[in-house]
């Protein structure tokens, strides 16, 4: 029986290939352009068509077909095979697509460009034919409607804006070619809907052209589209100085931030025709020459080369002003221009044998206190490295007046009682900061570098344009990279934190050939001068150029914390130079300090992770966050003298109990418990905050939260110097000044959003602008331009905003 079948069969399908064959469809028919052909086909009838036409020397010519068909039967769909000199399109009517959870969606009406012909070289026309099939293997007939045209705008003009339509079963694409003097061109193209989604493709001169929503991304630059979207497009990629640009609407939505559809469950399909077509127009403008990025080139480079004339010229002024000045007045007794002071002198006499740097004798009842004698001291020019010194050596005292429980409890401290320690001891310390942030920088900079040159080498190798978040209206690519304007911009960071680095070079060369000399200015009076916190926010200014740089190679969600880890650190190590200025002996250790700041980076790093939607990650942040408030307040209430440990509740509650219940006393610090309080109530608000709102961006949640504390602490500290009589020198003020006008156009700039990684592709391209300065630079570069500026200026407050302290004696210099 089935030995019988097989032959059965075999005749059967001969027998249906030769009706086929014999009719009306056997031979083609010849057909016009224009003209809608209308017809039936079944598994015994199918249609062929011939179109022919001429094509002109140099001329390209593409041909559009149209079909359609009434049926919705999906087992027996009417098929299309357009066959061309060198090239063969098929598809089928209804057409499938495929959007999230395997949903279908089928379309009845299809039109496609086909792969036009290359110009002939011959001096007269050539003739071309096409053959259109219509066929189906329904045992019905199927009814169809077919339509050929010859497009006639199929070349895009430069600076010339084109208008068409386009819908998921009718793509659209287009033929560019680069006139002579034009190296780069943008490719722009605008909407007034936002939905539907579409993508946007350049692609080679090569067919088959790649035009559906299924193989878009198989070849060429692409990105997804709702409202706005550019592409840049240079000469050198496309070695026939010509592409296509191609318009692909999607049938759905949700790449483009759209709804999501629900699960659909069991056979369910839905016929669309028109319902998702999209108005598009499309103009391609010529991009900036390479002169263009010369002078940004040069601009960048000699703006923040200016900062380095002005810093030459002020320490120029400042080398006259001193060098003139042989002798500066004190009371009614003279001070050598060396600043060593005559042994006659009351603050000059000899000191109890073994008093430390900066000490008060306080010994005496006579009411006087005097300093330390110089005679006495180490050799003040011995700031060697060795081992063998240690900090206990130089933190044992046994009078009960010098033991530091006792010296920090007091409740008018000045700053001799907090700079007893050894300057060598000190300033070792510090310059930890230096040598673990250049450790830092180089193990936490090198794996970035690799990873974002990855992320780059996937973008050009892919075509994948939604991976990275640029302003792709103004991004300037160069080389392998994308938006070198973003990168290039970052410069002033490095220049910047180099000049700060070599300022305090000088100052601390200076202060070393002081001390070296005796000057009594510099061993007993101002604020003690320790250089190593400077140096760490120096390299931190350069590396977050770095880090910056890197970041805007591939702006991204997951990489933005490149751009704000050496920002925390950079607040970081503001705050605890602000704190050091009045308490260099109690300041935190390096180790302690990046140790915080790893933590910190972690929390951001889970933050990228579980911060989106997980409210148990936000519950356990908020608490750390309070916790650790309370914590440092702690510390810094008592001058580090509160032991954190298991007892710590206990006596707490002793600390509450008898002094807001037993009797509601007075606070010891007053000053101290105000900035504190105001403080912890902003923490503890943006703690709320957090767990209210849960933000997207927790990186800048958390740079916000340093910021923020560092700005208080700064007020608070310019308030009570302000309050303690002490003045605000010329130079500090101009800083202060400067600091605050740059810093509020930076940050006019920062809010111009150019782009939003917290949202899709394509809705961040409806926030891409112009570019602004020079025709090369964004908003976003002139925010890293004047940032760097700020940031340096900010420092220089920090190191100068005491400079009126240099002639005081630390003994009358409070400590806030």
């Amino acid at each position: 029986m089935a030995g019988g079948a097989a032959p059965l069969s075999g005749a059967l399908l001969c027998a249906l290939l030769w009706a086929a064959a014999a009719g009306p469809g056997g031979s083609p028919a010849p057909g016009a352009f224009g003209r809608l052909y209308r017809g039936t086909v079944n598994i015994s009838a199918e249609r062929v068509y011939a179109f022919a036409y001429s094509s002109e020397p140099g001329q390209v010519d593409a041909v559009r077909v149209y079909v359609n068909s009434s049926s919705e039967n999906l087992q027996y769909p009417v098929l299309f095979v357009v066959r061309q000199q060198k090239g063969v399109l098929s598809w089928q009517v209804p057409l499938i697509f495929r959007g999230l959870y395997q949903r279908t969606y089928n379309y009845q009406e299809v039109s496609r460009t086909l792969c036009p012909s290359e110009p002939t070289p011959e001096t007269g026309p050539s003739d071309q034919i096409i053959f259109v099939d219509v066929a189906s293997m329904a045992p019905f007939n199927i009814a169809y409607e077919l339509l050929v045209t010859r497009l006639e705008n199929f070349q895009l003009e430069t600076n010339k804006a084109f208008n068409f339509t386009a819908s998921p079963s009718q793509p659209q694409y287009f033929l560019y070619k680069f006139p002579q003097d034009v190296d780069s061109v943008i490719i722009k193209v605008v909407s007034d809907a936002v939905y539907p989604c579409s993508v946007v493709s350049v692609q080679d001169i090569v067919c088959p052209v790649y035009d559906l929503d299924h193989n878009v991304e198989f070849n060429g630059v692409y990105q997804s589209m709702t409202k706005q979207a550019a592409i840049t497009v240079q000469r050198k990629d496309f070695p026939g100085e010509q592409f296509f640009v191609v318009f692909v609407i999607k049938p759905e939505d949700y790449a483009c931030g759209g709804s999501v559809p629900s699960s659909v469950h069991g056979n369910v399909n839905r016929t669309w025709n028109l319902q998702r077509t999209k108005n598009l127009q499309v103009t391609i403008v010529p991009s900036i020459k390479k002169s263009v990025y010369v002078q940004a080139m040069f601009f960048s480079f000699l703006s923040f080369l200016s900062f380095y004339l002005g810093s030459v010229v002020v320490a120029f002024v400042h080398y006259i002003s001193t060098d003139m000045k042989l002798t500066v007045p004190f009371g009614s007794v003279p001070i050598t221009g060396s600043g060593i002071m005559t042994s006659s002198h009351p603050i000059a006499a000899s000191t109890p044998e073994g008093s430390s740097y900066g000490a008060i004798d306080e010994s005496s009842s006579s009411g006087g206190r005097q300093l330390s004698s110089p005679e006495h001291r180490p050799p003040a020019g011995s700031d060697t490295d060795s081992s063998v010194e240690e900090e206990s050596d130089f933190d044992t005292m046994p009078e009960i007046e010098s033991d530091k429980n006792v010296i920090r409890t007091k409740v008018f401290l000045y700053l001799s009682d907090l700079s007893r320690k050894d300057r060598r001891i000190v300033s070792k310390k510090y310059k930890i900061y230096f040598w673990n942030i250049i450790t830092i920088a180089v193990f936490y900079a090198l794996p970035v570098i690799q990873l974002v040159i990855t992320y780059q080498t996937v973008v050009n190798v892919t075509g994948n344009q939604d991976i990275c978040y640029y302003n792709f209206l103004c991004a300037h690519p160069l080389g392998v990279l994308s938006a070198f304007n973003n990168i290039l911009s970052n410069v002033g960071h490095l220049l910047l934190g180099f000049l700060f680095l070599l300022i305090v070079l000088r100052r601390d060369i200076l202060h070393r050939r002081a001390m070296e000399m005796k000057d009594v200015y510099t061993l007993d009076y101002g604020i003690p001068k320790h250089f190593g916190l400077f140096y760490a926010m120096g390299i931190a200014l350069m590396m977050e150029g770095v880090l910056s740089a890197c970041y805007h190679v591939c702006p991204n969600y997951s990489n933005f914390q490149f751009d704000t880890s050496f920002m925390y650190m950079i607040a970081g190590l503001c705050m605890l130079k602000l704190y050091q200025t009045r308490h260099p002996d109690i300041n935190a250790s390096a180790y302690s300090a990046y140790a915080s700041f790893a933590v910190v980076i972690c929390l951001a790093v889970l933050g990228v992770v579980f911060g989106k939607n997980d409210m148990w990650f936000w519950v356990i942040f908020s608490m750390i966050h309070v916790l650790a408030s309370l914590a440092l307040s702690t510390q810094i209430y008592y001058m580090g003298r509160f032991k954190i440990d298991l007892g710590i509740f206990r006596r707490v509650a002793m600390v509450l109990y008898t002094d807001c219940i037993q009797q509601c006393s007075r606070p010891m610090y007053m000053d101290r418990m105000v900035l504190l309080i105001v403080g912890n109530l902003v923490n503890w608000s943006f703690a709320i905050f957090g767990l209210v709102y849960r933000p997207r961006d927790f990186a800048s949640y958390i740079l916000g939260i340093f910021i923020c504390n560092l700005l208080l602490y700064l007020a608070f500290y310019i308030i009570m110097k302000l309050r303690s009589s002490e003045k605000l020198l010329p130079i500090p003020l101009f800083c202060i000044v400067a600091t605050a006008v740059v810093w509020a156009a930076a940050l006019y700039f920062f809010f111009q959003t150019l782009s939003s990684w917290e949202e899709t592709p394509a809705e961040s391209r409806e926030k891409n602008r112009p570019c602004i300065l020079l025709g090369f630079f964004d908003d976003h570069d002139v925010w890293h331009f004047l940032s760097a500026a700020a940031l340096f200026f900010s420092f220089l407050v920090l190191l100068t905003l005491d400079d009126d302290l240099d002639v005081v004696r630390r003994d009358k210099i409070p400590v806030f």
